[in-house]
């Protein structure tokens, strides 16, 4: 079958993943480390999971010697431990804390959940290799994971009640839930989401794209590292999503807009701004104000 690989990479794009960091260390005690979000579960008994790794990653040489790897699985506060693993250097565990698993496999501190296993098989997949493990040990906090979706992160926001659409009102039924302020924020960024994305993905952007072009649309003389530092987004989709933006001629090769870039920005900023008209509209200025205030003083709160 003949398509553009770019494309088929950006489809895939919309599939929501986990991020883990696959760690292994050889019996030369060379560590390694690699950003993955294409780990899965396999089966229950044996306890099975897999990833893979491009044939052409630096890594597989270790992964290939090593008879156990270690899949921590990343919190929602571990961007930078994602963004870190993903980049090339000469000693990725300089700075980490960690410490040694199974087959002296580093184990990342603070994540989620870790899974060490044996190395159980290695599959030809193509331009990338399949690695399977039969899970020796694993540990779990629960904490929120971080997520990958459309070439950004996320973050899980676990759905309240059965229906987006449900009444939530203090007098409707279960009313200490109803009045719970944890519960009502967690609806309204659900309904909130739910009115936006969409709006925003007929546009032909997705999330990482159309936060790319507002960014460079709000600033003048973006460069690309600022970019990189101002954005959320894994620094190879940056990549990816300025190369798309490049090519259906929204912004130029010095990341400045054309003026189909400009036009299409004017529609984003639209969309956001209609949003918050919808959701706003029916306020006064002074319960808006204050509503504003409020989000500020629960943000510098929060730890």
């Amino acid at each position: 079958m003949n398509f553009d690989p770019k494309e088929f990479r950006r489809a895939l794009g919309n599939f929501a993943t986990g991020v883990t960091v696959v760690t292994a260390q050889d019996a030369n005690g060379n560590k390694v480390g690699v950003t993955a979000n294409s780990f899965n579960s396999v089966s229950l008994d044996p306890p099975l999971v897999l990833w893979s790794l491009a044939k052409s990653s630096g890594s597989y040489q270790v992964f290939e010697h090593s008879e156990h790897f270690a899949v921590n699985i990343l919190a929602a506060d571990q961007i930078d431990l994602s963004n870190h693993f993903a980049k090339p250097s000469d000693d990725k565990f300089a700075e980490i804390d960690f410490d040694l698993g199974v087959g002296n496999s580093p184990i990342l501190k603070n994540t989620t959940a870790c899974f060490q296993c044996e190395k159980y098989q290695v599959i030809d997949g193509g331009d990338h290799w399949i690695m399977l493990g039969k899970v020796v040990a694993f540990d779990h906090v629960g904490r929120s994971p971080l997520l990958y979706v459309q070439g950004s992160y996320a973050g899980a926001i676990p759905f309240t009640g059965a229906s987006s659409n449900q009444n939530v009102t203090p007098s409707s039924p279960y009313e200490r839930l109803n009045n719970n302020a944890f519960y009502l924020m967690n609806k309204v960024l659900q309904k909130v989401q739910e009115n936006y994305l969409p709006k925003q993905s007929s546009t032909g952007l997705n999330t990482s794209e159309a936060r790319l072009l507002l960014i460079l649309s709000d600033g003048k003389d973006v460069g690309l590292e600022e970019l990189k530092n101002l954005v959320t987004i894994p620094d190879t989709d940056v990549d990816s999503g300025l190369e798309r933006l490049t090519q259906t001629g929204l912004i130029t090769d010095t990341l400045t807009l054309t003026t189909k870039g400009q036009d299409m920005a004017e529609r984003l900023w639209d969309i956001a701004e209609k949003q918050q008209d919808d959701i706003f509209g029916q306020f006064n200025d002074g319960e808006y104000e204050n509503f504003k205030q409020l989000m500020q003083r629960v943000l510098k709160q929060l730890p």
